[in-house]
């Protein structure tokens, strides 16, 4: 699997593996971190999809950005709760508040160690959202864990499932650890709904059954599942400005794009990659248009016809970004600055495959210290710019 994002970063970036926070998948047990955290969900927006086998995965994939963005609607029409800060409850001489907040310092010490540029941008956002998001971040982490990190070998569909049920868990208040902890009470303050974590389990196991997909509706599912899920995840936690006047549908679109653009990004990055484990993750379909196979990339072999393919395959995830980058600039103000950051470094792998002349059979694409430098600055000016401008700008170029 080509990584997890928390809206726009990956995970996997690092080769290191996160040991320390590989779950203990058993039976879950109720923390002392959380004894009063709850959360309902209502129905699943995606039990449809197997009623309505014709639908495309856009299709499918909508249902639940049409659930979420109804979840914070929702919401937006109630004040916003507040946490009691005075109610607490002692454990062996610590109050239930010093463990969550122990929770939440751990979530925020992953992120900075494995997510460096992502956590330097969260710093400007409130200190509430800030810990939401290292949350997220941190259960995504060790989700991917499953299936690529060192006991993945072990993994199976029922160690997948109590993973899910994990879940299920945490979301009614039942954390079964620390890090648990910190995202259900998470869940349990602003509008996320649990659909989009349960797919990201999806695609955890569809990395332990499929190696092929056959054109790009699948492929786009795929992605949805294992990326464009955590911008579901993460946009209510950070917020939409005040002063947006796109539709929540087109923001959380939005956010799935920027996704889609990143999976999409991380497959043609690292062809050669997942070649050595008998992994191809490009539409076969189009593939055979091109008059490539799977021989062609197992040989590595750099030819025109590859060339010409791969120019089609990033001029598809630049349109992702391009759709992406509309939504950026609706988010609320102290928010944008790591997206519109780590949009802009993600984009230049794409431009690194190209200067390496479509060699990512052998070639690592990556954007070097320098051109991130120059990236921060440049995310950071466009972040202070109001949606409107900035939106009009965009659809102008």
């Amino acid at each position: 699997m080509s990584g997890v994002l928390l809206w726009v970063v990956s995970p996997k970036e690092n080769a290191n593996s996160l040991l320390s926070l590989m779950p203990r998948i058993g039976s879950p047990r109720r923390s002392k971190l959380c004894s009063r955290l709850t959360f309902s969900t209502g129905v699943l927006a995606y039990s449809g999809a197997v009623a309505h086998p014709i639908r495309s995965s856009e299709e499918m994939v909508y249902e639940v950005v049409l659930k979420q963005a109804a979840l914070v609607r929702e919401q937006s029409r109630v004040k916003e709760r507040a946490l009691d800060l005075d109610e607490r409850i002692e454990t062996d001489g610590l109050s239930n508040w010093d463990l969550l907040n122990q929770a939440y310092d751990r979530c925020g010490e992953v992120c900075a160690e494995y997510a460096k540029t992502f956590y330097l941008g969260t710093l400007l956002m409130t200190p509430e959202r800030r810990r939401a998001v290292w949350a997220i971040y941190v259960w995504c982490r060790r989700t991917d864990e499953l299936v690529d990190g060192p006991n993945a070998s072990y993994i199976t569909p029922k160690a997948l499932d109590r993973w899910e049920k994990r879940l299920t868990d945490l979301f009614e208040g039942r954390p079964y650890d620390m890090y648990d902890a910190a995202l259900s009470d998470t869940v349990s303050k602003y509008p996320v709904d649990i659909q989009p974590f349960k797919d990201m389990v999806e695609g955890m196991r569809l990395d332990l059954i499929k190696s092929r997909y056959q054109n790009f509706d699948e492929l786009y599912l795929y992605c949805y599942y294992v990326a464009g899920t955590v911008g579901l995840m993460s946009v209510p936690v950070m917020g939409i400005s005040p002063e947006s006047k796109a539709s929540t549908e087109t923001v959380y679109n939005a956010a799935l794009a920027l996704g889609i653009a990143n999976q999409l990004t991380n497959i043609l990055r690292d062809v050669g990659e997942d070649a050595r484990r008998g992994r191809v993750y490009l539409p076969q379909d189009e593939l055979a248009q091109a008059g490539l196979s799977d021989d062609d990339i197992f040989q590595g072999k750099v030819t025109d016809k590859w060339k010409m393919f791969m120019k089609g395959q990033i001029k598809r995830a630049r349109m992702f970004f391009d759709e992406a980058e509309k939504g950026v600039s609706e988010l609320n103000s102290a928010s944008r600055w790591p997206v519109w950051a780590s949009l802009l470094l993600y984009r230049q792998i794409l431009d690194a495959i190209e200067a390496n002349g479509y060699d990512n059979f052998t070639k690592r694409a990556y954007v070097g210290k320098a051109k991130k430098l120059v990236s921060l600055p440049v995310a950071y000016g466009r972040a202070v710019i109001g949606p409107s401008k900035l939106t009009k700008q965009l659809v102008s170029r």
